[in-house]
């Protein structure tokens, strides 16, 4: 069940995961949500989802497969009385049957070794009539303008770093497949995506693609595998640049998306 996560938490990382709101993450969710409910944030990474559940909710529990991982939601959202914390394996979470009326994970499935598992745990700590909430990329549905090859060199890398950490980085296009998989039958597929292309949201997405393939664990893992060379990433993250200076630059980024009601 094993999977080593492949962004790790470098600055260029996280900068992108504190962008995330659950306005522009989890709209797909907002609906659903009602003053009174507990929520499970799984793998709540920066927190920056977890404290904007937790202002339209009773009470969160954020939660990560590490220690250290944890420590940064606890540093961002600090002490709240509907916050809490715990370290949790989303393949065995410790936590007793019909725990939460919401459990939410946001870019979570790609990245664990047994998403289907991963989905029935989530289940079991959810309690009758609740949710289960997922939402993951799908990197084979990324697409972007000016055709750069650089940046087809970056997606084939990326997915077969991923594919090598145990994660499946099309994620997205499965969702469906794992949830029945998993048993469940009252679901709602959906997908959204981010879209970047004014000055300023290429010269960030950009920019932080161009760091990332450098000094991310992504690269580590590239270099040490054999699957790139120093100067392989070099010349990808040219290419982001090249991107991001292009006046008609534009990305998509496609994530699927699932409610999963459970049984009253």
């Amino acid at each position: 069940m094993t999977a080593v996560y492949t962004h790790g938490h470098h600055e260029s990382v996280l900068r992108s995961h504190r962008w995330r709101t659950a306005e522009n993450s989890a709209a797909y969710l907002l609906p659903h949500l009602k003053p009174h409910m507990a929520v499970l944030d799984v793998g709540s990474g920066p927190g920056t989802i977890t404290a904007d559940l937790a202002d339209r909710v009773g009470h969160v529990t954020a939660s990560e497969v590490t220690a250290e991982a944890l420590e940064l939601a606890k540093a961002a959202i600090g002490d709240r009385a509907d916050v809490d914390y715990a370290v949790a394996d989303v393949h065995e979470l410790p936590f007793a049957d019909d725990s939460f009326c919401v459990t939410h994970a946001h870019q979570v499935l790609q990245h664990v070794g047994d998403p289907v598992r991963a989905l029935r745990e989530m289940g079991r700590v959810t309690k009758p009539g609740g949710y289960v909430a997922v939402r993951d990329s799908d990197y084979a549905g990324f697409t972007w303008w000016p055709l750069l090859p650089e940046l087809d060199e970056w997606l084939d890398l990326y997915r077969k770093v991923a594919r090598a950490n145990g994660g499946e980085p099309d994620a997205g296009r499965r969702l469906l497949s794992w949830a029945r998989e998993a048993g469940f039958e009252d679901i709602t597929p959906s997908s959204s995506t981010w879209c970047f292309a004014t000055p300023e949201d290429r010269a960030w997405w950009g920019g932080m693609w161009a760091d990332r393939i450098l000094r991310s664990a992504l690269g580590e893992q590239a270099v040490a595998t054999g699957l790139a060379t120093r100067g392989d990433l070099e010349r990808i993250a040219n290419g982001w640049r090249d991107w991001a200076a292009a006046p008609d630059g534009w990305i998509s980024i496609l994530h699927g998306e699932l409610i999963c009601r459970l049984p009253r």
